[in-house]
């Protein structure tokens, strides 16, 4: 049973995530951290290449050198661009192939902070894919629409902020889905857990997107935050006296 007094707490949300980064320095979880380092390296980096190239392309395909001038105008917004659409292409893409890797990582995590030996058996391979699928898919169906709200006169003003306040959902749904799987809660559990603990949960997912469109810092959020969510819902599962030493 899910104790959620704190979990509604921003505040508590905000330090399982940083114990989570703190945690990132542990021996015992490196093997657990290289495989998703090595997938979100690809995968931004050659999107980050992929995408300059294409956009130098079209800015010397369509601006002629007398208007030349506006390059320090479009390189700006193609990093803004790059930053907003990678957030859910090479997050939601890194996420779906790590998944196995950061269903093995909440395990291990796990049986650190409860002093627990791992499970004898891990989550099976195919349930985590088709989880992550089907999390993708739910965000995907909400984001087109969203999307379209950027091109409606005086409603795309206060797109920004819807589009922050879904980024911070979809995060938290999509890490929290770790732990949650770990204790056998399916897709519709989760959302439940998370609407019931809604402020701690769109602080936490606000904050690890917020990490995933820095350079750097998004090679290894991800896995804090599996790390950190972890000992979220652990802390939220505990006996009170248990969760107060922890903290």
């Amino acid at each position: 049973m899910l104790n959620l007094k704190n979990g509604n707490s921003p505040l508590f949300a905000v330090q399982c995530l940083w114990e989570g980064v703190r945690m990132l320095a542990r021996p015992e979880l490196r093997n657990y951290l290289l495989i998703p380092l090595f997938i979100n390296m690809v995968l931004y980096t050659g999107g980050f290449v992929l995408g300059y190239h294409m956009v130098s392309a079209l800015i010397h395909q369509f601006i002629p050198d007398w208007l030349s001038w506006l390059n320090w105008i479009l390189w700006p917004l193609f990093f803004v661009s790059f930053l907003v659409v990678g957030f859910f292409s090479f997050a939601l893409l890194a996420n779906l192939i790590a998944a196995p890797y950061y269903s093995r990582l909440s395990a291990k995590t796990l049986a650190l902070i409860s002093g627990q030996p791992l499970p004898a058996a891990e989550l099976a391979w195919d349930k985590v894919f088709f989880g992550e699928l089907h999390r993708i898919g739910y965000l995907l169906l909400r984001l087109l629409p969203l999307l379209l709200l950027f091109a409606i006169p005086v409603v795309n003003l206060l797109a920004p902020l819807l589009w922050a306040g879904f980024a911070a959902w979809g995060m938290a749904l999509e890490f929290m889905a770790y732990p949650l799987e770990q204790r056998g809660l399916a897709f519709a559990g989760q959302k439940q857990f998370l609407q019931q603990a809604r402020w701690g949960a769109l602080s936490f997912g606000g904050l690890t997107s917020l990490g995933l469109t820095l350079p750097l810092v998004n090679l290894l959020i991800g896995q804090a935050a599996v790390i950190g969510a972890t000992i979220y819902v652990y802390r939220l599962s505990a006996p009170a006296t248990e969760s107060a030493a922890g903290s």
